[in-house]
């Protein structure tokens, strides 16, 4: 992950700050949950943030360690320790915990393994995982793909749906990937099919979006842009907790 990159992802971040906010509902006065923000659990060793080839492979042994009781795939684990690593360096004052993007990756895909998906050792994630078709119906959103580049080849042919689907382990809407996206494993590819990519652009959408998360209004706040249900923040609230814990839920 290069520094330019990681920058020019908060430059668009901030460049879209107003109209985000203008579509969310969270109010200062709404009442917080307790327990929020969750434990920070292991400390993530120091790395080499800018490291060549995988920076995430670093943490290998400090993952396997800990993926077993966690029901957590080492990759998945590297990726998310890597994109907290890289948020404390390029973001100190954000305080966003590895357990928070681990219990995002839990809720949205099961760590990049949804309806039995596999992680490579690059953090790539096959077959591609996909939401449900935003197309307005059902309660969901209506939200367009002009470009197709969130389709579902399981059920549809590139270019036949006009209708959005969240994207990748982290479930990103490709506007939203086309604006906040990383590469996170230096392989030249910014892509919400792989999970480093995937967790560190996480990383700085909800240190955008949530300012300090180490408090429990700022966590609040970062999960309800990334998600406006009280319901899944706390649902991923649990999973954070129980990993800073040692365990599954």
């Amino acid at each position: 992950m290069t520094r330019v990159r990681w920058l020019q992802a908060v430059a668009v971040i901030g460049a879209t700050a107003l109209l985000m906010a203008a579509s969310c509902s969270w109010q200062m006065g709404s009442r917080i949950p307790e327990g929020v923000p969750p434990p920070a659990g292991d400390p993530v060793p120091q790395i080499d943030t800018y490291a060549s080839g995988r920076p995430a492979d670093q943490l290998h042994q400090w993952a396997a360690e800990r993926a077993p009781a966690l029901g957590i795939p080492v990759t998945a684990l590297e990726a998310y320790a890597y994109a907290a690593r890289v948020a404390q360096v390029e973001n100190p004052d954000c305080n966003l915990a590895w357990t928070t993007l681990a219990g995002i990756g839990q809720v949205e895909s099961h760590h990049g393994t949804y309806r039995g998906a596999d992680i490579a050792a690059n953090g790539d994630v096959s077959p591609p995982i996909r939401g449900v078709l935003l197309d307005g119906t059902g309660g969901n959103l209506e939200i367009l793909d002009h470009d197709s580049v969130s389709h579902d080849p399981a059920v549809e042919d590139k270019g036949d749906e006009p209708y959005a689907r969240a994207m990748g382990p982290m479930q990103f809407i490709p506007e939203t990937w086309r604006l906040y996206g990383v590469d996170a494993n230096n392989d030249g590819d910014i892509s919400a099919d792989n999970i480093d990519d995937a967790a560190l652009s996480a990383a700085g959408y909800l240190c955008w979006r949530g300012k300090d998360l180490s408090t429990p209004r700022g966590w609040m706040d970062a999960l309800r842009a990334y998600n406006l249900s009280d319901q899944y923040a706390r649902n991923v609230r649990d999973w954070a907790t129980a990993y800073a814990n040692g365990h599954a839920l």
